[in-house]
């Protein structure tokens, strides 16, 4: 299911401004957390029941089979309802009137609207914004209008397909592999502990009772929802993504200094630890993907960055490489070295990120001073300032590609590409939320 978190993101963008996302998606990413305790509880009560205590069945069923027809089932039951109950855009959503579905869309062009405005002008829109709400931030004043009405709206709440300049734009992004390299390394622990937290357990206990051992698996799962929807509530409400972000690298880094450094006979203050570590292993992906909904404003470019964000589920194969059953006797102190570097990298480089879209956050407003009005609404609406367009390189591929005929529908693609102009983040009047 590689696709599904990725696709689930971008159909949620469509409903929310980016101050209310975050929030919103915590309940959503963490419910792998809570699915996490009450997986341990679930698994406590088959355990218990259908399976003694040296671990072998007593009844027809085995607990493992009891487990995979319960959650199987409910997932099943929840995906055909979703299928036929959801609505396909918020123009489509059968529990709102036609009024308040144009009212809903026009609230997030109004939000991206105010997000492609000069530095100045969103800050203007900062303060005339102070008498309303944290969350809405004003956009829930029918008389509040949007800073322009020459916006494409359905390219904003609708999947209006993919572009060619959606492509290339993406792909050449290189703020998505960065933001990338950090999401896998600060994930190893979130796919580890959702599947090996049981084995790290085991040798806390004295008796490796496997239903003892599932139910203690169920309060750092909830510890870690709990803190995840703090720091994303926090995150909406100051408008931020990577602080929070760090925060939550912290409280991991500060957890697994602890597990690593107690001695695995010190089974409670270890378990303490382990709470510690899980409080902050949710937090960083949501908010990552927060920050690439909430900062990529074209529909199709925003599913293919988060298709790319995706690919953080390399963390999975990464932990399942770190916690093989060998490190088992030692307490997975090594896999624990190993994830504690991850994660201070990761953390290092979140840091740079950070820095970087300051620095060019300052760069694009100094280049915009010096342009005249006409200059800046140009960039605005139709990313046609005075700035060279820089697709030299792309121009050449064109005139290689049109030289084969083999390619000639390639070369059509690309000098599509080639001919529209910036879009979204890559207007430099597209000022980057940090």
């Amino acid at each position: 299911m590689p696709g599904f978190y990725p696709v689930t993101v971008t159909y949620l963008s469509l409903f929310y401004t980016r101050f209310e996302f975050g929030r919103r998606l915590s309940f959503f990413y963490g419910q792998a957390a809570v699915g996490g305790a009450l997986g341990g509880l679930i698994s406590y009560l088959v355990f218990s029941h259908f399976g003694n205590d040296d671990g072998g069945s007593d009844k027809d069923w085995r607990p493992w089979q009891v487990l995979f027809l319960l959650e199987g089932t409910l997932t099943i039951v929840v995906a055909f309802i979703g299928y036929f109950w959801l609505p396909h855009s918020v123009e489509t959503a059968w529990f709102l009137t036609p009024e308040e579905r144009r009212y809903a869309s026009s609230r997030v062009v109004r939000d991206r609207d105010i997000q492609n405005a000069p530095a100045t002008v969103q800050e203007d829109d900062r303060e005339a914004e102070e008498t309303y709400d944290e969350e809405s931030r004003g956009l829930l004043d029918s008389s509040k209008h949007s800073i322009t009405s020459a916006t494409p709206s359905r390219q904003l709440v609708d999947d209006r397909g993919l572009s060619p300049h959606d492509v290339l734009s993406s792909v050449f992004n290189t703020k998505i592999w960065h933001i990338l390299a950090c999401n896998v390394l600060s994930a190893i622990p979130v796919y580890a502990f959702s599947v090996f937290l049981p084995l790290v357990l085991a040798p806390l206990t004295k008796k490796a009772n496997p239903a003892l051992i599932n139910l203690l698996t169920a309060p750092p799962h909830i510890c870690g929802a709990i803190v995840l929807y703090f720091a994303a509530s926090y995150s909406d409400k100051h408008r931020i993504r990577l602080k929070p972000i760090l925060l939550g690298l912290f409280i991991m880094v500060a957890g697994l200094v602890i597990v690593v450094l107690l001695p695995t006979s010190w089974a409670i203050p270890r378990y303490i630890a382990l709470n510690i570590l899980l409080s902050g292993t949710y937090v960083a992906s949501p908010l990552t993907v927060a920050w690439i909904s909430g900062n990529t404003p074209s529909p199709g470019k925003r599913a293919l960055l988060l298709g790319i964000n995706g690919w953080g589920n390399l963390a999975g194969v990464i932990s399942a490489i770190l916690f093989r059953p060998k490190y088992a006797a030692g307490g997975y102190i090594v896999p624990f070295w190993w994830t504690l570097a991850s994660v201070a990298l990761a953390a290092i480089g979140y840091v740079l990120f950070l820095r970087r879209l300051k620095v060019e956050n300052e760069t694009r407003q100094n280049i915009l001073r010096k342009w005249s009005e006409d200059d800046v609404e140009a960039e605005r609406l139709h990313g046609k300032g005075p700035l060279p367009q820089r697709q030299r390189w792309l121009k050449r591929v064109v005139g290689m590609a049109k030289s084969q005929s083999k390619l000639a529908s390639l070369a059509d693609w690309l000098e599509r590409a080639a001919r529209s102009g910036r879009e979204g983040d890559d207007r430099l009047t597209f000022v980057y939320g940090l």
